[in-house]
């Protein structure tokens, strides 16, 4: 069990802030200092910061000791002879990050920052029309509404993971393409619309089982770089997209129509299906403090929101519980809630990513980084529908999410990011 660690000397308590919440099981109290004013740089009154002592040791309970309402709900309606509706699940997500949050001692937010990054969000969104069919405009994501437009999603979200680099801009692993070179997730999308270009059936699950035409060359030649860096986990990607198939055609006909067609019209259901059924989606990781593991599901909900977004919410795209995807832990969007003033990192953890050093994968730090984002993006949407009643049903933590990516993307293009990015190498994200 991890402890909690605060420090309440006489001499800081004029500057304290107490900030309770409830839990399931236990009230926790967080004590925040006033920091220096180097910690962030926006105009804010005063950043709360971390402050780490000597660990002292405070036991919880953990909510399992209490019954699963989902569970309790599904037990009722099986002795009641009703066939459970796809829009009661729910992926747990939001309840995982909540609880790392509530037990963090690296990661924090700030209430103010959030609360004024909610409004700057908001009003951007307005000025640029966001909305779902802003995914569309990118100039590499598809602009067809079709079935092959479902499959390419899916090839896409499967790879969609680590394309950091710890080279240079112009020595990272890029892929040419329109006579343009493309980095990051872009690099992805490019690598696949070149590929089917070139007449390879980079999206069929057909293709990605057999193994005489499908093989770990033929993929590089897929991603070839222009530059002498390769994608990253080329072998974890082949590996992705073998095992994808696999379970296509063992449990969908070798179809993703019939995979979505499967969750009946719920967001939330396709997401359970993707963590149970495909073990490539199953970003889902113990915790110490809780019998049951943290739900991060990453590839998962950005499968879901990915066609959510490309089909408006109609055909393919429909869900009928779309507001229960939260935002899409990864390493970007972590780095952009810290530019905006609304994620704090512990001394220790902020000094780590300044100085771009790995980030253990399945670590407290990592797992408090993306639980806290996600936690953060929550109460950002919470706080726009209460200051703008009229955005409800226009906004939810997917076009947050879509929203500050590219805010970061272009943040890095001009050059304006203020901290880097975390490093964590895995296929999760």
């Amino acid at each position: 069990m991890q402890p909690f660690r605060f420090l309440t000397p006489s001499a800081l308590t004029p500057f304290l802030r107490l900030q309770p919440f409830s839990s399931k099981s236990s009230l926790i109290t967080r004590f925040f200092s006033i920091p220096p004013l180097f910690f962030h740089s926006l105009p804010i009154p005063y950043t709360p910061r971390l402050i780490h002592t000597t660990p002292v040791k405070m036991s919880y309970s953990s909510d399992e000791d209490q019954a699963d309402p989902e569970l309790l709900e599904l037990l009722r309606q099986h002795l009641n002879g009703k066939r459970p509706s796809p829009t009661a699940a729910d992926t747990g997500v939001l309840e995982s990050a909540e609880f790392v949050y509530n037990h963090a001692i690296d990661v924090a937010l700030d209430m103010r920052g959030c609360k004024k990054a909610a409004n700057t969000i908001w009003e951007q969104m307005q000025q640029r029309e966001y909305s779902p069919a802003t995914w569309s405009t990118h100039e590499l994501h598809p602009k067809e509404k079709n079935e092959e437009t479902v499959k390419f999603i899916f090839a896409m979200d499967l790879l969609n993971f680590s394309f950091w680099s710890e080279k240079s801009e112009e020595e990272r692993f890029q892929v040419e393409y329109r006579g343009k070179r493309w980095t990051g997730y872009w690099s992805l999308v490019a690598g696949l619309q070149r590929g089917l270009e070139e007449g390879i059936p980079i999206t069929d699950p057909a293709f990605w089982i057999n193994k005489q035409e499908f093989t770990l060359d033929v993929l590089r030649n897929v991603f070839r770089s222009a530059t002498d860096e390769e994608i990253p986990l080329l072998q974890e990607r082949f590996d992705c997209l073998r095992e994808a198939g696999q379970v296509l055609y063992e449990k969908y006909d070798g179809s993703v129509l019939d995979l979505v067609e499967a969750a009946n019209g719920s967001a939330a259901a396709l997401v359970n299906l993707l963590a149970s059924e495909f073990p490539c989606f199953a970003d889902i990781h113990p915790h110490p403090g809780r019998r049951q593991p943290i739900r991060i599901l990453k590839r998962a909900q950005i499968f879901v929101a990915d066609l959510w977004a490309c089909f408006e919410g109609q055909s393919y795209g429909s869900f009928s519980d779309i507001d229960k995807i939260t935002m899409f832990a990864d390493y970007r969007v972590p780095q952009m809630l810290w530019q905006l003033g609304c994620l704090l990192y512990g001394p220790t953890l902020e000094a780590a990513v300044r100085e771009k050093k790995m980030i253990e994968h399945g670590g407290e730090w990592e797992m408090q980084l993306r639980a806290c984002s996600i936690w953060c993006v929550e109460l950002i949407r919470r706080e726009i529908i209460r200051e703008h009643p009229e955005a409800k049903g226009k906004v939810n933590a997917v076009l947050i999410d879509f929203f500050l990516y590219d805010a970061v993307k272009e943040l890095e293009k001009e050059g304006g990011e203020r901290i880097p990015h975390h490093r964590t190498r895995s296929i999760w994200y």
